[in-house]
């Protein structure tokens, strides 16, 4: 297929919309159902190089889970604890410990349930059963991966009453090196972003503490991936395999953390058990019970879900957590791997890093306090590599 017409471009008044090559040839992707929309090609093209870049860096099946061109969440296929299933709302899903691809997609999925409602999704693998299945009862608005099985592409297509965009990905495709962009009727060229992140980056060790395991190294080059095709600025927390809290698009690079730093916080209270066994109503549906957890989690949970408002949510009034708990829990939270797109300018973003259990930093360093944040790492026994590359994204 050489073009596709879109209903519009990014709102209804920006008409008319395509998508086709710049050279005339054929698209590298085919529309297996639905029909997609500008924004929701520039979520595919993006993702779909994130987990490419991802599965070739760690040999494991990858997804990530993308809004407005920056990925919610990624991970890669290692197996999901009970816990994780719980906070996932992935138990019953048939199969699961069986699919690596369908345990990458639970986490990536569910490492911001929030942001990831009404998603774009992508797949390094052929999509399986228990994939589809999971994908097809969550707000998403389609799928890109370079296959799908029979039953699994069936059930994909029963999805928004046969709405749901499916996209098949050319796995062998590769652009070229330049690419322009038009902005206010003016073109913009550069070379294509084809630098390669891999364990050569994790080298430079600049903190008197060196070793990185290699759990530590995956969750870096995850991270650093992730930051890739993330809006900048960007700051990028990872653990066990997955993003926690992905930090996109704000101007100052503590704000990336303390915002990347409050999602991995959520993320880890989340488990805890008393979010674990609240009472929730049973007609409630899901993207209703993800906001009720974070509810029920905030510091302001007691006002937020006062007398007559947790009826509809719950069987009976939850027992709320005090902060003394809250603050017992949090301390839970270790080895924590970091990624930053640019340099940190101020030694603020690590102490602020450390309250969410950061134990591991990649960044590209060149800052004239460079010293200062390598001390505060110090200071908190961190591990810090610079890696000598910057990855803005626009």
């Amino acid at each position: 297929m050489k073009e596709y017409t879109l209903k519009y471009g990014c709102n209804p008044n920006q008409s008319p919309a395509y998508i086709r090559m710049a050279d005339g040839g054929d698209l590298p992707f085919a529309v297996l159902n639905g029909r997609p929309g500008y924004i929701n090609y520039l979520d595919a093209l993006n993702a779909w190089q994130l987990v490419k870049a991802l599965k070739k860096a760690t040999g494991l099946a990858a997804a990530a889970s993308f809004k407005h061109v920056s990925p919610a969440g990624a991970a890669v296929g290692l197996p999901l604890s009970e816990t994780l299933k719980k906070i996932y709302f992935v138990e019953d899903i048939e199969g699961l410990d069986e699919s690596p691809l369908a345990c990458a997609y639970a986490r990536a999925r569910g490492a911001d349930r929030l942001c990831s409602f009404g998603d774009f999704i992508a797949l390094s693998d052929v999509c399986d059963v228990p994939t589809a299945q999971m994908i097809a009862r969550e707000v998403s608005d389609g799928v890109i991966a370079p296959g799908y099985q029979e039953e699994a592409l069936a059930i994909l297509k029963q999805k928004r009453k046969g709405g749901y965009a499916v996209l098949q990905m050319d796995p062998e495709y590769e652009p070229k090196h330049e690419e322009n962009r038009d902005v206010y009727g003016i073109t913009l060229t550069q070379g294509y972003n084809d630098g390669i992140i891999d364990e050569s980056l994790l080298g430079h060790v600049v903190t008197k503490k060196q070793t990185l395991p290699e759990g530590a190294k995956r969750d870096l080059l995850l991270a650093m991936i992730t930051l890739k095709y993330t809006q900048s600025n960007s700051v990028c927390f990872v653990k066990d395999g997955q993003v926690i809290g992905n930090g996109a698009g704000q101007q100052s690079r503590v704000h990336c953390v303390r915002l990347a730093g409050d999602k991995a916080d959520l993320w880890h209270l989340r488990q805890h058990p008393k979010a674990l066994s609240l009472p929730f109503a049973a007609d409630i549906r899901r993207p209703e019970r993800d906001n009720a957890v974070d509810a029920f989690l905030s510091p302001d949970a007691e006002t937020l879900l006062q007398d007559g408002r947790w009826e509809h949510l719950f069987t009976h009034k939850p027992d709320f957590l005090t902060r003394q708990e809250r603050e017992d829990w949090q301390k839970q939270l270790q080895g924590v791997a970091l990624g930053s797109d640019a340099f940190f300018p101020f030694s603020d973003n690590i102490d602020r890093a450390n309250l969410s259990g950061v134990a591991y930093i990649a960044q590209p360093g060149g800052s004239v306090r460079d010293a200062d944040v390598i001390q505060a790492c110090d200071n908190y026994g961190m591990v810090m590599a610079l890696t000598n590359v910057r990855l803005f994204h626009h």
